[in-house]
């Protein structure tokens, strides 16, 4: 996926958990956050970030955060809605009969149901931008939803239906997502039951340009 309109701006806060206030050209202006998560390890006073101009007339706000430098690490992509795009794009090269986006089964809405052959599919998406040493964790904050859809995966592959989870790896050089379980022991145990029952983990490495966001490899495989 391509981001048109990019410019470069200097973080200076967060004030709340859509917008943050930068510096442009000399001037101080108020932008939307593309990540409701904390990212506090990203989005520090001085990181370089990446914005994209809106088009909407209507809009508030005139740019969207979404990118930003991490000092001694490189640049990480902060868009939660790239990952479900970069996915879909993926699947499109995977060989399936239909790809639908936002199925709703049960109490959830997975982000993808697909069909190859006599085989229905449930795939859902997690974006991680949360590094430590060289390796991604999710999620950066709790998140109820998340175990949600895992416990829900596992219901539907006892059921007949070959489940996945893709993370998404919003950055360059790492090739592994780990569940956060200091974060949320409720996610990493949900994690390794949807493993134990047959639900497949995809680590999607990506290439991530300032204007750009694409899958490169498929690690760690599950």
């Amino acid at each position: 996926m391509k981001y048109k309109n990019t410019t470069r701006a200097l973080f200076l806060d967060r004030p709340n958990r859509f917008i943050a206030h930068v510096k442009l050209n000399d001037k101080i202006e108020t932008v939307h956050v593309k990540n409701t998560g904390k990212c506090n390890e990203l989005l520090v006073p001085g990181a370089t970030v990446i914005l994209e101009k809106g088009c909407k007339p209507e809009r508030k706000t005139d740019y969207d955060l979404i990118a930003v430098y991490k000092q001694g690490f490189g640049l990480v992509n902060m868009d939660s809605q790239a990952p479900n795009k970069v996915v879909y794009e993926w699947l499109l090269t995977r060989g399936y009969d239909r790809i639908k986006p936002e199925y709703t089964y049960g109490q959830s809405r997975f982000d993808f149901y697909m069909e190859r052959g006599n085989k229905k599919c449930f795939l859902e998406v997690k974006g991680c931008t949360l590094e430590q040493d060289g390796i991604g964790y999710f999620p950066d904050a709790r998140s109820e939803r998340a175990v949600k859809h895992l416990r829900e995966l596992i219901k539907a592959t006892h059921e007949g239906y070959e489940c996945s989870v893709a993370f998404v790896i919003q950055m360059e050089n790492v090739k592994k997502v780990l569940p956060n379980g200091a974060m949320h022991k409720e996610f990493e145990d949900a994690y390794y039951d949807a493993i134990k029952a047959g639900v497949k983990v995809y680590n999607l490495c990506c290439m991530v340009r300032e204007d750009e966001l694409r899958i490169s490899a498929t690690t760690n495989e599950r």
